[in-house]
Order: structure tokens, then C-alpha cells, then sequence
């Protein structure tokens, strides 16, 4: 499969790049942040997504979609991060409906989605670092299951209106069998969510589920067996969020660039010194060795071929590392005015520094490439 993109997809990215540059700019997250937006997000802005059908990109065309594949998705997301436009698209539009995906829940919540009327949230950590343990319990009750723990991290889960949570029905907390998949409403009885802002000014809420009653058709896919499903989710969250991260440290090094060719000092341009341009040179190495390993994840993805689970944790790790130097040389080539509010070279550090966490951070996946390799 070739690195780049095709005729088809380079159009896409036409469309997307002009749509998001102008209805969501880095001035649109300023105007929510200074506003103390209780959302986190632009529902009106949701909604015009769904207009131009990218809610429904990973959605088939016999449910409504546009029937595409990860790397249009993963198209999307980059100018999301090149503008870092608040939006639940990672969340809603590929990793729910990953995880949704050829269940009875899909006609349920695929109409609201493609609507842009339905934003979802992911309930699957418990520890103040991504990993594997999922402690909170779904213990049978009735004709269904009652769901008791926390969860935390949960990136639009005080305003999500679907919550797909990964509890634990069998086993202790670190066993890899034994976790199922529930489609949690967020008007469901003892469910509370407590909001806080992140580095970046977005949202995530800790989730308290105290012995929420559910059915059992709350379940997605097989109780015990919901892993596979897991997985399946992680996979299209890391690789979206790849692409999401690409785009934070790309729009991060244009803006350098740029500022590199106008700023004086001395009498000279500064982007004439030497040791500047060679610490550019290598930056924009960096960046596209993280772009071809992305869309080489989301390639793999796309066939569904065995390979994509360690391509999508090289894919995370290369992007979390490319643009943190990224956004640490934007900061410092701009100088003091990079460590302000008056230049928005700040703001892509801080949410670059959120989603380099997110689905695991580049030690997460180093490890567990080093453990699949047999180390």
C-alpha cells in the first residue's frame, strides 16, 4: 500500500482542511475556553459536521454513512488538531462506532450519530494512567446487570448521551478475559458525573456508578467476551487519536515556520541562522516519519489485516514523540511571546500534552510492543 494519499482522499482533505479552517480556528477554541463553556464543545458546530456527513464516516452508506474507512477518518481528525477545534468526533464518530459496529445498538444510536444529534463518551479507565485493569464490577441483577465503581477521564461524559463502559464480569481486574461492554444512557439512575478541566481547557468528567440498574440488552456483544470489542475500540481510538496529534504538531511547526521567516534579530531574519534551520530540518524529518506510520495503522485498519494492533502502537508512540518536539521548539523558537496568551503556539503544547496521554502515551505502547515482541 502506497504512503500517501489518494486522488479521492487528497479531495477530502481539500474539503475538510477549507470547512474546518473557517468554522472552527484556534480563535474558536479560545472563544469557549474564555467563556467558561460548561460543554466543552459546539453542538452548532456538531451539527454542521453532520451536514457535511463526517459524523457518519465510518458508518455504512445502508445506515446512513458515508461508508469510508480509518484513514478518511484519520483525514478529518489531522485538520481537528491542526485548528484544535473542540469536538467529540474521536470519541463518537470512530471509537463508539467501532465499538458499535454490528450490534443491535448500532440502529439504535447510528441515526443520531450521522444527525450530529448524538455525542458519546468512552468509560474504560480507572487509573490515573491508561493500562489494562478494569476493576468495576456488572454484577448480575434480575434480567440484567448492576454496574458499580469509577471511571475516570471520560472526555465528554458530563454532556455525552450514549456511555459505553467496560466492566468487569468475571475474573480480577488485571485478567484479559472477562470484561464486557455495556451501552450506558447518561440519564441512568445512580450515575454521576463530575466534570474538570484538562490542560487544554477541554472537559472530562469522573463517572460514579453506584449500582446503576441496566438490562441486558445494555450489552454489547457477548458477556465475558467483550476484549475483542475492546480491543477493536482502543485500536480506532489510538489510531484516531494518532492522526488528531499529527495535526496539533503540524499546525504547531507551520506556525513556527512561519514565524521563522518574518521575526528579526540582529538585522537578520531569524530563520537564516544555522543551528535554526537545522533544528527545523529535523522537526519536519520527525513529523513525516509519524505521518507514514500513522497512515500505515490506518491502512492496516482498514483490511483489517492481524498487523494493525502493533502498527496503531507505533503510530501512537511516533506521533506522541514527534509532536511533543513539535510543540516544545514552536514554544522556544518563538521565544518569550510563546509562553503567552498573546500567540497561539501555547495552546497546541497543552493539548498536544493531553492527547499524547490518551489511549496510552508513547512509554505504554514502547512496552507493549517490547512485551508482543517477546521481551
Amino acid at each position: 500500500m502506497p504512503l500517501f494519499l489518494d486522488d479521492d482522499q487528497t479531495a477530502l482533505q481539500d474539503t475538510i482542511r477549507d470547512f474546518i479552517g473557517e468554522a472552527a480556528p484556534v480563535a474558536h477554541m479560545r472563544a469557549l475556553r474564555d467563556s467558561e463553556d460548561a460543554t466543552g464543545f459546539s453542538r452548532d458546530l456538531w451539527k454542521s459536521f453532520a451536514e457535511m456527513g463526517f459524523t457518519g464516516i465510518l458508518i455504512g452508506e445502508d445506515q446512513g454513512g458515508l461508508g469510508m474507512g480509518h484513514v478518511e477518518a484519520g483525514i478529518v481528525l489531522e485538520e481537528i488538531g491542526r485548528n484544535l477545534s473542540p469536538s467529540p468526533f474521536l470519541t463518537t464518530a470512530v471509537a463508539a462506532v467501532e465499538a458499535l459496529t454490528g450490534t443491535p445498538h448500532a440502529a439504535r444510536w447510528f441515526p443520531g450519530i450521522v444527525a450530529g444529534e448524538t455525542v458519546a463518551a468512552l468509560a474504560i479507565d480507572e487509573r490515573a494512567k491508561h493500562g489494562g485493569a478494569i476493576g468495576m464490577t456488572a454484577e448480575r441483577s434480575g434480567n440484567g446487570f448492576k454496574l458499580t465503581g469509577q471511571k475516570r477521564f471520560v472526555g465528554h461524559g458530563h454532556v455525552a448521551d450514549l456511555i459505553i463502559v467496560a466492566a468487569r464480569t468475571a475474573g480480577a481486574e488485571d485478567d484479559a478475559n472477562g470484561v464486557t461492554l455495556f451501552a450506558v444512557p447518561t440519564d441512568a439512575a445512580g450515575l454521576t458525573a463530575d466534570a474538570e478541566r484538562l490542560a487544554d481547557s477541554s472537559l472530562a468528567s469522573r463517572l460514579e456508578f453506584d449500582g446503576v440498574e441496566l438490562d441486558a440488552d445494555a450489552v454489547i456483544g457477548e458477556v465475558d467476551g467483550g476484549r475483542a470489542r475492546l480491543d477493536g475500540l482502543l485500536r480506532a481510538g489510538r489510531a484516531g487519536a494518532s492522526a488528531e496529534l499529527l495535526g496539533v504538531g503540524g499546525g504547531a511547526m507551520d506556525m513556527t515556520i512561519d514565524y521563522l521567516k518574518q521575526r528579526k534579530q540582529f538585522g537578520a531574519i531569524i530563520g537564516s541562522f544555522q543551528a535554526l534551520q537545522h533544528r527545523a530540518a529535523h522537526l519536519y524529518a520527525e513529523m513525516e516519519v509519524a505521518r507514514a506510520a500513522t497512515l500505515k495503522a490506518q491502512q492496516l485498519l482498514d483490511a483489517n489485516s492481524p498487523l494493525a494492533d502493533d502498527a496503531v502502537s507505533v503510530a501512537k508512540a511516533m506521533t506522541s514523540l514527534a509532536t511533543t518536539l513539535g510543540v516544545q521548539e514552536g514554544v522556544q523558537m518563538h521565544g518569550g511571546i510563546g509562553m503567552t496568551d498573546a500567540y497561539d503556539i501555547g495552546f497546541y503544547m497543552k493539548r498536544a500534552r493531553v492527547l499524547a496521554e490518551m489511549f496510552g502515551d508513547a512509554n505504554f505502547h514502547a512496552n507493549r510492543l517490547a512485551i508482543a515482541a517477546g521481551y
